[in-house]
């Protein structure tokens, strides 16, 4: 039976002071995809407002960016679902991706935290990477704790922040975490970094995001997650 996993990716074209221009890492959606795609799990796409994805960073020097670009998954996530009209429990895992997009619409977004939290109680996978953690803040399944409290994860740090967008972003997001009693670790700046703490999987930056499609795949093979 062929697995699923859902996507949720920022519609934020801009974000800061300055309109500094953004939306969604390419190579934490293409990475995370050629992986999925190779092991046979489907890929689909959604947004908070649906539709059409702004994305940064795109390589064309990359093969699997330059793959992703041509292919008609990239095609389908321009025409994302509305989160709102999706149920996070049809799936076997969810994955949101980095930039600095998910600090405008990902974060604490009811549409997000609800997908979560649907996820999480069916017992799915869920997983970020980078800026994508965002999304994990705020979040309660209904016991009044935040749901990175007391968790093993990672996400893109502020030693890293401080020379990428410190003055485009609302926060620290390494720093937000902690707020919310998160087990937080990191390693050297822009190298690679996973933590698999059960169902949670989260990557610390871009060279982290094939890593976490890889985690998403064991996970998913050794029936951490049903299918």
């Amino acid at each position: 039976m062929t697995q699923h996993v859902l996507f949720i990716v920022t519609n934020a074209a801009v974000i800061g002071p300055l309109n500094r221009k953004t939306g969604f890492f390419f190579a934490e959606v293409a990475h995370p995809f050629h992986v999925l795609d190779k092991a046979g799990i489907a890929v689909e796409f959604a947004s908070p407002a649906g539709g059409w994805t702004p994305y940064d960073a795109y390589d064309e020097t990359d093969p699997s960016q330059k793959a992703f670009f041509e292919s008609k998954a990239f095609r389908r996530l321009n025409r994302s679902r509305k989160l709102s009209e999706v149920d996070a429990a049809d799936y076997d895992a969810i994955l949101m991706p980095g930039g600095l997009g998910p600090m405008v619409d990902i974060q604490r977004n009811a549409d997000v935290q609800k997908a979560i939290v649907r996820a999480w109680t069916t017992g799915k996978l869920v997983t970020a990477v980078c800026h994508g953690p965002c999304g994990l803040l705020g979040v309660d399944l209904g016991d009044g704790k935040p749901f990175v409290q007391g968790k093993k994860l990672t996400g893109f740090s502020k030693a890293e922040e401080f020379d990428y967008a410190r003055a485009d972003v609302p926060y620290e997001l390494e720093d937000a975490l902690r707020a919310e009693g998160a087990d937080y670790s990191s390693v050297a700046n822009w190298q690679p970094h996973v933590v698999v703490d059960g169902r949670l999987i989260t990557g610390q930056n871009p060279a982290s995001a094939s890593q976490v499609g890889k985690e998403i795949v064991a996970a998913l093979q050794a029936g951490t997650a049903p299918a």
